[in-house]
């Protein structure tokens, strides 16, 4: 465990097929790691973070593959290809094999055209309204709101935001605090 270190008791250095760490133990002792990883690395976009409790090393892999050990003397290990393009496949006993990003795709086309009617169609209006609305269209709905027990809603900041909004139930019915 390291306790209280500081970045400069650190030095890591990357390069394409080695990792080369010296830590500065609070005892005055020096740690130093060196692996010969087994697979190349992208050392410009590798990094390393001092934490409180551990020092937290990654490392940028070239392409998308699964390694199946750390270190290698360099020869040419097996490599277990991930898929790596839109179609993710997963594994299944089924014979039959699904593209779900393509059924999220239908799914999401299919709420965007289904027809609501009633309070859903009311509800959905008030949801795009709130989701396309600008930060003061958002205070205002959510002031409104609030302070009138849900029977007011305005998207007009410029009214909302300088006095207190209050309760206005429609005419067939009266307000009731619980």
């Amino acid at each position: 465990m390291i306790k209280n270190a500081q970045k400069d008791d650190i030095s890591i250095q990357f390069s394409e097929k080695e990792l080369n760490a010296l830590v500065r133990l609070p005892s005055g002792e020096d740690y130093n790691l060196k692996l010969v990883l087994l697979h190349s690395i992208v050392p410009e976009q590798s990094t390393f973070k001092v934490l409180s409790t551990k020092i937290e090393i990654k490392m940028k892999k070239p392409e998308a593959m699964r390694w199946e050990k750390l270190e290698g003397t360099g020869e040419s290990a097996k490599l277990k290809q991930y898929i790596s393009d839109s179609k993710h496949l997963y594994p299944s006993s089924s014979h039959y094999t699904r593209n779900w990003d393509k059924l999220v795709v239908e799914i999401k086309e299919e709420e965007k055209n289904e027809k609501l009617e009633g309070d859903a169609a009311l509800n959905k209006l008030f949801q795009q309204i709130y989701s396309d609305g600008t930060d003061e269209v958002k205070r205002a709905m959510n002031k409104s709101f609030m302070e009138s027990g849900g029977t007011v809603l305005s998207t007009n900041w410029s009214d909302v935001g300088k006095r207190k909004v209050d309760v206005n139930p429609p005419d067939d019915m009266e307000w009731k605090k619980f």
